[in-house]
């Protein structure tokens, strides 16, 4: 005789229905795709504050978890705790599934920001950029403009400089609006001349003609004026966020002479990323495992990225190379939008649903 089979109880039923569905989310988010939220403006207008997207991790292959012991759906806390969601007991070696493709020039992608050494490489904060350049490019910014081995490098559509508004006026929000500019789009001067504008050229041109506006100028860094703050040394290439370069991009295989120049170019990205357990820089000499070496071959590829809005974002130009271990995936589509300056139904931007990402 066949033994009747005991039925599962509403409470088991619900929390093997949990159990599944945060199995079935964490293997989505792992292997396919993983929502991505734009926090800032540093892409906009390409990419807009409150937009929501979807990265995937199939175009340039899923990355092997380096850190496995994690809460489940989580990343750095748990859920509206202080709490660390994962242990670092366990490191796993950087490995990744083929994808469908490498990194292109120009590909808007999503990786984990470098300088944030705090955390394991899987762990550090997300970030959202511009491939401007890849492995091998020599990458040079002249006023503004990035050039690829000599040659003018492509626009995104939407670019963004920050502009001086003069007007004897006060201008007010709806103003700004009418020329498709939010309310973090601009700053009063303290002075009352004028605002601080970041917008598109298109749009400068257009307040430009505004019988408001007396005078729109785009603000450049003089040449050759060094910022300190710029990678890798700007203070001593004497390179800005406008004037930057040259300097190739270094790639897997990319071998470099050891001296003073290339130390000052390379070093940090060497120590940082490179894995070398015993290395060190002495006298513009680069010491590995205790050895003096006059030559280095890199293990990985790195990218340089930007964001769209030139002159308010935080990029390679200010922290360095992106580390191909680093790469999250691409950034695909976007498939909600929120305004956070509006309320109720006006908050939903319904043209950008479904959008895909250039």
């Amino acid at each position: 005789m066949t033994k009747e089979k005991k039925k599962k109880s509403a409470t088991r039923e619900w929390v093997d229905a949990l159990v599944f569905a945060v199995i079935a989310a964490s293997l989505i988010r792992w292997l396919l795709l993983e929502p991505f939220t734009i926090p800032t403006g540093s892409m906009e207008k390409s990419l807009l504050v409150g937009d929501f997207l979807f990265v995937s991790k199939m175009h340039y292959g899923t990355r092997i978890p380096k850190t496995p012991l994690q809460v489940p759906l989580t990343h750095q806390k748990i859920w509206g705790t202080e709490l660390k969601s994962y242990s670092d007991l366990i490191q796993l070696p950087y490995y990744r599934l083929p994808g469908f493709t490498s990194i292109k020039r120009n590909d808007v992608v999503v990786f984990n920001y470098p300088a944030e050494y705090e955390y394991p490489v899987d762990l550090k904060t997300n970030y959202i950029k511009r491939a401007v350049a890849v492995p091998g490019d020599v990458l040079e910014i002249k006023r503004g403009q990035v050039y690829i081995n000599g040659e003018l490098g492509d626009n995104p559509e939407k670019m963004q400089f920050s502009y001086d508004v003069l007007t004897d006026r006060n201008l007010s929000m709806e103003f700004f609006e009418e020329y498709g500019i939010n309310r973090d789009g601009y700053i009063a001067f303290s002075n009352g001349v004028g605002y601080l504008v970041w917008t598109t050229e298109e749009i400068a041109k257009n307040l430009e003609k505004s019988p408001a506006i007396t005078n729109v100028t785009k603000r450049l860094d003089r040449e050759d004026m060094g910022e300190s703050n710029v990678f890798p040394d700007g203070a001593y290439f004497g390179w800005n966020k406008d004037n930057w370069g040259p300097l190739e991009i270094p790639g897997e295989g990319t071998t470099i002479q050891i001296n003073e120049e290339t130390m000052a170019k390379y070093a940090f990205t060497i120590e940082k990323y490179e894995g070398l357990k015993n290395m060190e820089v002495r006298d513009n000499k680069l010491i590995i495992d205790g050895q003096e070496v006059s030559s280095y071959t890199f293990k990985q590829n790195y990218y340089f990225m930007m964001g769209d809005n030139r002159h308010d974002s935080l990029d390679s130009r200010y922290w360095g190379f992106v580390p191909e271990d680093h790469v999250v995936g691409k950034a695909w589509f976007l498939w909600l939008s929120l305004d956070k300056h509006k309320s109720m139904f006006s908050k939903i931007r319904w043209n950008r649903f479904f959008n895909g990402i250039d």
